[in-house]
C-alpha cells in the first residue's frame, strides 16, 4: 500500500478512536501539531512538505466538521508555535492576531497548508484548547487548558512520527472539604 494511503488511514482510524474517548460541545477547540518530517521518518523540521499536510489534513478537517469543532494548527519554533486558525475562531475565543503568515520553512508545513486552505485564515500567539493531537513530539503542551489528561489509541504512529493525544479536565480545587460532582 502506498505511503501516503496508510498514513491517512491511520489518521483516520485515530480520530475515529479520539471520538470515542472525547465528548466535544459544539465550538470546542482543537489544537494539532505535526511535524510532516517526522511523518517521513526524518528529524523534526528537516524534511516535510505541503504533499504530506495535504494527505493528513482532509481526515482532520472531516474530524472537525462532524465533531462541530474548531481546529487550531500549530507551527513551529520559528514562529514561536503560533496557531492558524480560522478568523471566525480567532473572534469567537477573542485572541489578538499576530503578524505572520506560517510557510513550509518558517511555520511547518501542516500550518503552511492549513493556512491555504482555511477560508479566512488568521494567526494567533497561544490558545487553551480542550483536547488535541501531537503527530511527531511538537509539544503542543502549551496550547492545551492546565489539566491535560492523555488518551490511549491503538493507533502509536502514523507513517514514523509518534502520537500523543491529550484531552483535558477542569482543575480540583478546594482541598479535602472539597466536593467534586
Amino acid at each position: 500500500m502506498e505511503a501516503k494511503n496508510l498514513w491517512q488511514q491511520q489518521m483516520e482510524q485515530l480520530l475515529l478512536e479520539v471520538e470515542q474517548q472525547i465528548t466535544f460541545s459544539k465550538d470546542d477547540l482543537f489544537v494539532v501539531g505535526c511535524s510532516t518530517s517526522e511523518v517521513i521518518g526524518e528529524k523534526i523540521g528537516t524534511a516535510g512538505g505541503l504533499e504530506v499536510a495535504e494527505v493528513l489534513y482532509e481526515p482532520i478537517k472531516a474530524f472537525a466538521e462532524r465533531n462541530k469543532i474548531h481546529l487550531a494548527f500549530q507551527g513551529c519554533e520559528h514562529i514561536n508555535r503560533a496557531l492558524t486558525m480560522e478568523r471566525k475562531t480567532q473572534q469567537l475565543y477573542r485572541l489578538p492576531e499576530v503578524s505572520v503568515i506560517p510557510v513550509v520553512r518558517a511555520g511547518g508545513s501542516m500550518s503552511a497548508y492549513a493556512y491555504t486552505q482555511l477560508e479566512e485564515p488568521v494567526v494567533v500567539e497561544s490558545v487553551q484548547a480542550k483536547a488535541g493531537i501531537d503527530i511527531g513530539q511538537t509539544m503542543i503542551g502549551m496550547q492545551l487548558q492546565p489539566v491535560a489528561v492523555p488518551l490511549r489509541v491503538s493507533i502509536k504512529k502514523v507513517g514514523e512520527a509518534i502520537i500523543t493525544i491529550a484531552t483535558t479536565r477542569p482543575k480540583l480545587i478546594g482541598g479535602a472539604r472539597a466536593f467534586y460532582g
